[in-house]
């Protein structure tokens, strides 16, 4: 017998607020925006340039000793933070403590770099007790300018890449109602991410391409479905139509949801330090495109209107006002 969370006789009216979903989804784009532009992003040094370092030290270093200790060097803005070790925390043992150290991207070229790097691995080894070097990062302004432009390319590429997809597979307005809900995860994901202020770097690009998959693969079902009863139900008018495809693809939505936030979960809480801006940005991802998947890209399919016959390319659509929702 197959799981279903769901019954198969839901008919839960998914638009019947829509109104509401619609315009805080609006307000939220219009705020992600507003607070990008003010505040920005916590840059990673990935797009900003700079060096980060990690570092295993004895039981008693603390990151107060570590700061003074660079401080000697004149080197500028760094930044120290403890993190975790994952394996120790899965484990249940004792470990010593791990430091993540950035530094500020240093004026000169390649060779003041190094320099500083050396420098910083000299005073910390003689100063620090029984230190280590575990990882050592460096992203040159020239390296770290292109890696916006390509990070900001692969985005866009991606966007693009569904709308022309949804396009052929269906009609336009489903392309349109696709591409729309993933513009609204994307910029709501980084509104979420100026307010917090996370690092933002290349893994959370990866995030963001991620989301863009989840949330077409969850799309893509239910736009299926709609496909499918348009067919079937021709005496429905659209709005129920939506409406029993949703609730047709619900179970598979919630499992699908819940299988992958747990997932994502053990990922937060036990994968460290490094890892934590990715697994936060994918269950916000997560969360976010099951939304839009159902209240964004379905409400502008409804609005837009689609051809009920598929088997005539000049039958026409049926659009419904956004004053219909409540109904």
């Amino acid at each position: 017998m197959r799981l279903r969370i769901v019954p198969s006789n839901t008919a839960i009216n998914f638009f019947g607020k829509s109104r509401i979903a619609i315009w805080t989804s609006i307000f939220a784009v219009v705020v992600s925006v507003i607070l990008y532009i003010i505040n920005g992003l916590n840059y990673g040094i990935d797009f900003r340039g700079g060096t980060m370092l990690m570092i295993k030290a004895s039981d008693n270093t603390s990151i107060i000793e570590i700061r003074k200790t660079l401080n000697q060097l004149n080197i500028g803005d760094t930044t120290v933070t403890e993190v975790s070790d994952p394996a120790a925390v899965i484990v249940g043992s004792e470990a010593q403590p791990l430091f993540l150290i950035k530094i500020e991207q240093q004026e000169g070229n390649e060779e003041v770099q190094n320099q500083m790097i050396t420098s910083v691995k000299e005073i910390l080894d003689e100063t620090l007790t029984s230190v280590s070097f575990l990882q050592t990062e460096s992203v040159g302004s020239k390296v770290s300018g292109e890696l916006v432009q390509k990070a900001i390319l692969a985005v866009c590429l991606a966007v693009f890449a569904v709308l022309f997809y949804i396009w052929i597979r269906f009609e336009w307005q489903f392309s349109l109602g696709a591409v729309l809900a993933l513009l609204h995860d994307v910029i709501v994901t980084i509104g979420i991410f100026s307010i917090i202020g996370l690092e933002f770097n290349l893994s959370i690009i990866a995030a963001l391409l991620t989301i863009v998959g989840y949330s077409l693969n969850d799309t893509v079902i239910v736009f299926d479905r709609i496909r499918e009863n348009l067919k079937q139900f021709e005496s429905k008018t659209l709005l129920d139509l939506l409406n029993k495809s949703i609730n047709d693809t619900l179970s598979r939505t919630i499992m699908t949801s819940v299988t992958t936030l747990l997932a994502l979960l053990a990922l937060y809480i036990f994968g460290g330090e490094v890892i934590r801006g990715f697994t936060f940005a994918m269950i916000w991802g997560v969360l976010i495109g099951t939304y839009s998947s159902i209240f964004i890209a379905s409400a502008i399919l409804l609005k837009l209107g689609v051809k009920r016959d598929w088997s005539s390319p000049k039958s026409g659509g049926a659009g419904t006002n956004f004053g219909d929702f409540d109904k």
